[in-house]
């Protein structure tokens, strides 16, 4: 058995999953691995690419932990569109394809498209397990990436036990979830998972099971504040948020920090291709971080942040290694500020710089403004075509009370007049009549 294996083993009684008001102790999850590893003995081959149909929860982690145990190359897919499934395991070749209902798994052979991918090739050789993880595809076809399992596997050997309990927020198929998993794992904590990710919901699983640590987003933190779920559920137990995924508005921190005023707030960094970094926020209500990883290298290349680590990915199935440079640093498109003290401000991406007539604004800076605004609730900040300026900014904002679309550009203007220079101010004000987020809860830019 490998490390991590035996290390659940090792933590017996003690309450390991909470999943649908259920628990389970890490007892109860290893004795599902070696049957899980039973079942699949004989029929699924060390190797293989095995699609996991599945978002969390405690048979699917299980299940995840007999196939790293029987080397396969690991496919998690949490969607529930078909052809969103289908088009994943054509990408990844898979062998397998495993759904879940409760305990009872369905393993389905797949159609074969030829050789496998020579990086899969090379697991196999090795006699190593293998991860492939999907970008977003918010600005094309989703990139297949592949990840030498063992090895992001052993980066948590040795962690620090705590008795701790954590809400797992980001997804089966989210780097950054994994992460987390892989990580509580390591240092034997209680992991609770939503079975919807609803601010109401992950707040009362906070209040029942006495969460510590909520690791998310800034947009879903926001839910929680319109949706005062925070006023509605004892949230006394929190001692940590940790947000990352997308850029913090610096006035939302603020806002937050006031409402959770005894949590301290950490701010997460990490990419699919080179895993997820440790990092220490400069302050609670600072935006500014440092990274601060044995396994992680930086450096910033005209206002970008490039990363070198020994957790990223051999490589992608089907796209081109042209954000790696040949000596392995991937340049991560994430446009950062640095601080005289060694510290760095995460202000944007790269593709979503909206330059107006040659002049460039960055959507957080605006959007850190718009939330100073007292009837404003959520805000977005993009870059539209314009004929005369190449670009324009556009704000999409959300009030208390709903305006007149006249008065809503009228109010938007005059907040933004001594605040912002002039080019920066939104040119287009849209009234949204609910928040608009994606299925991962970032912020849904046009």
């Amino acid at each position: 058995m490998s490390w991590i294996v035996d290390h659940i083993a090792e933590m017996g009684e003690k309450n390991a999953v909470v999943y649908d008001y259920k628990e389970y102790t890490y007892a109860h999850l290893h004795e599902q691995i070696l049957a899980y590893s039973k079942q699949i003995d004989g029929k699924i081959a060390k190797g293989t690419v095995v699609a996991l149909v599945s978002d969390y929860n405690f048979y699917s982690i299980a299940l995840f932990f007999a196939l790293y145990e029987n080397k396969n190359i690991i496919v998690p897919i949490t969607t529930k569109i078909a052809s969103e499934i289908e088009d994943r395991i054509r990408v990844s070749n898979c062998d397998w394809r495993i759904d879940l209902n409760g305990e009872a798994i369905a393993i389905t052979p797949c159609k074969k498209l030829g050789e496998a991918h020579p990086l899969l090739q090379q697991l196999q050789k090795n006699g190593k397990s293998g991860l492939i993880l999907f970008s977003s595809g918010t600005t094309g076809a989703p990139k297949a990436m592949i990840h030498d399992l063992d090895n992001l596997v052993d980066t948590y050997q040795g962690k620090r036990g705590k008795n701790m309990t954590f809400l797992i927020f980001l997804m089966f198929d989210h780097i950054g979830g994994l992460n987390t998993l892989l990580n509580c794992i390591a240092m034997g904590v209680t992991m609770v998972f939503p079975i919807k990710r609803d601010p109401d919901h992950v707040c009362e699983l906070i209040e029942k099971y006495q969460v510590n640590v909520l690791p998310t987003s800034p947009t879903f933190l926001n839910l929680i504040l319109i949706g005062e779920s925070q006023n509605k559920y004892d949230l006394s137990s929190l001692r940590m948020i940790t947000y990352g995924t997308e850029p913090m508005p610096e006035s939302l921190l603020v806002k937050l920090k006031s409402v959770f005023n005894r949590v301290k707030f950490l701010q997460t960094f990490g990419t699919s291709e080179t895993g997820i970094s440790q990092t220490a926020s400069k302050s609670s209500d600072s935006t500014y971080l440092r990274i601060d990883d044995p396994k992680t290298e930086i450096k910033i290349v005209d206002g970008e942040l490039w990363i070198r680590s020994k957790t990223q990915i051999m490589g992608y199935l089907n796209a081109s290694m042209e954000r790696f440079t040949e000596d392995g640093w991937f340049k991560t498109g994430d446009l950062v500020e640095e601080a005289e003290d060694g510290y760095i401000k995460i202000v944007g991406r790269n593709k979503e710089l909206i330059n107006v007539g040659g002049e460039k604004v960055l959507p957080s800076e605006v959007e850190s403004v718009l939330f100073q605004m007292p009837d404003l609730i959520d805000c977005m900040v993009y870059g539209e075509q314009n004929p005369i300026t190449g670009m324009m900014v556009v704000a999409k904002v959300l009030f208390k009370t709903p305006m007149k679309p006249s008065e809503a550009k009228k109010a938007v203007t005059l907040f933004c007049a001594d605040k912002l220079d002039r080019y920066k101010i939104p040119a287009k004000v849209i009234q949204m009549t609910e928040s608009e987020y994606t299925d991962r809860f970032k912020k849904k830019r046009n």
